[in-house]
């Protein structure tokens, strides 16, 4: 993506107040190690009721139960985090030569509570899983746990991520050098190997996929999210995963329905797995709807793009239909501003699109009927400024404590007024996080994000089972073999 055009190559950026902390060796700065603070797990105390039959007093004890969600480590979180330090996650990050795109990444994800509160306040080290090639057996999740815990318990106000960028150059290695590159391809390959460090199946079993036709959708989505989960689970999933329904139909040319349609009637629909959504944008797009309307759009697949249909055993036209099934509590929306024309030449997509900054109602966007209301408030923001060439990304986030937003340029972090920084419109806008509120009865009370924590033995906790009238699953035919995990 070529050179941050903010960038002076010559030098690193001054150190600042991480001069003062942070001793030097030689001629390389490094970071003072932070202490942690206490730290829970999956295990919790609550109380257990027991009523004697021929008295009316009731003796409570406690029981240890598993814990169901990370309610118990947001709030030991934020009683551990001095709001009158300087840190409390209003803390920038140094450029090391063209990593505005890493920084602008980082701070939106520092900003994204749950899984700053799993990373600060969670017992993670016992969730590492060393065995699994596909991750670096916990190098990553370690080095980003020390850089949470210097942005939000640390007193600096810039912070050198440099242990990080060479772990994470270790596990992809189109990240070592210092080169401008994509927030968001950094923010996918960060995530997933985020996901196998911390991945709590040790051994994951062989699971053919499923062809389903449409006519039970919500039971082969719970099916499809079952043996998902048998392969994958991990705070990643609790956090960022949701579901998709794919639908491809025969449009076999030679073939004409009764009413009037080609193809041989049949179906094939899957349920995959999404991490983020990376939308379309075109010339009519003004809105996120439009360009999630694009998303959503059937699509004709024709000449080499054909679909290999298994009842009329040969390739045919067919179409594409991709639906929002199943969304995440964290919901992140990747804007494809970038693209490349035919003769391979990339170039960058400047229209401006207007978002919402809260209550963005999916409701008639999620085909499936179950899960929480999908309500959703914007929290952080990855920007990208300039051309395909060159540019430079940086961050907006609204801050847990004080809910006010602020600007993240590099080591660079202050207090800004979202009308006046026209926050909601723009053409710079390139990632957007948001994250879903569940309202409690009181509507005076805080809008908060519960995060359920996903297992094989406790389906009750599935996002497909978030359901306020039980009774319509009457109607669901699902056959699940749940296992203890």
């Amino acid at each position: 993506m070529g050179k941050c055009q903010s960038i002076d190559l010559s030098r690193r950026e001054p150190m600042g107040e991480n001069s003062l902390q942070e001793p030097m060796v030689g001629n390389k700065k490094r970071n003072r190690h932070l202490e942690s603070m206490a730290r829970v797990g999956s295990r919790v105390f609550m109380p257990e009721s027991r009523a004697s039959p021929t008295k009316s007093n009731t003796n409570t004890t406690l029981k240890e139960h598993k814990a169901s969600t990370y309610d118990h480590v947001h709030e030991l979180v934020n009683d551990g985090i001095n709001i009158n330090d300087n840190g409390s996650g209003k803390v920038g990050l140094m450029n090391l030569g063209n990593t505005c795109f890493m920084n602008s990444s980082l701070q939106c994800l520092s900003n994204t509570e749950p899984m700053t509160d799993y990373f600060l306040g969670y017992d993670y080290r016992s969730e590492i899983n060393a065995d699994n090639i596909l991750g670096t057996k916990g190098a990553l999740v370690r080095c980003y746990a020390e850089l949470t815990k210097h942005l939000w318990l640390g007193k600096s106000k810039s912070y050198c991520p440099e242990e990080f960028k060479s772990s994470i150059g270790r596990f992809a290695p189109q990240f070592e050098g210092y080169e401008q590159q994509d927030a968001q391809e950094l923010l996918a390959y960060l995530l997933d190997g985020i996901h196998e460090d911390l991945n709590r199946v040790l051994i994951k079993p062989y699971i053919e996929d499923k062809d389903c036709d449409g006519s039970n959708d919500e039971g082969d989505a719970i099916i499809a999210w079952s043996n998902y989960l048998k392969r994958n689970k991990s705070i990643i999933v609790d956090l960022f995963q949701g579901q998709l329904r794919n639908t491809m139909t025969c449009r076999n040319n030679k073939l004409i329905q009764a009413y009037g349609t080609h193809g041989c009637g049949h179906k094939n629909v899957k349920f995959d797995p999404f991490m983020y959504l990376s939308l379309p944008i075109s010339d009519t797009s003004n809105t996120l709807d439009d360009c999630l309307s694009l998303f959503c759009e059937e699509e004709t697949l024709k000449g080499d793009n054909q679909w290999y249909c298994t009842k009329c055993k040969t390739h045919v036209d067919a179409t594409k239909k991709i639906d929002l099934w199943m969304l995440p509590p964290i919901l992140i929306i990747h804007l494809k501003r970038f693209k490349f024309g035919v003769t391979g030449h990339r170039s960058k997509i400047e229209r401006p699109i207007c978002y919402p900054l809260s209550d963005w109602n999916l409701s008639t966007r999620k085909k499936s009927e179950g899960g929480v209301f999908p309500l959703y408030d914007l929290y952080a923001i990855s920007h990208h400024r300039g051309t395909s060439s060159g540019g430079h990304y940086t961050a907006h986030a609204k801050n847990r404590f004080d809910r006010e937003w602020y600007d993240f340029n590099d080591s660079q972090c202050r207090k800004v007024d979202k009308e006046k920084e026209k926050l909601g419109f723009g053409s710079s806008a390139y990632c957007l996080f948001y994250n879903r509120v569940e309202r409690n009865h009181d509507a005076a009370q805080e809008r908060t994000t519960t995060i359920r924590r996903q297992s094989i033995s406790r389906p009750e906790l599935w996002p497909h089972l978030q359901r306020d009238a039980v009774k319509q699953w009457a109607s669901t035919r699902v056959d699940l073999d749940y296992a203890v995990d």
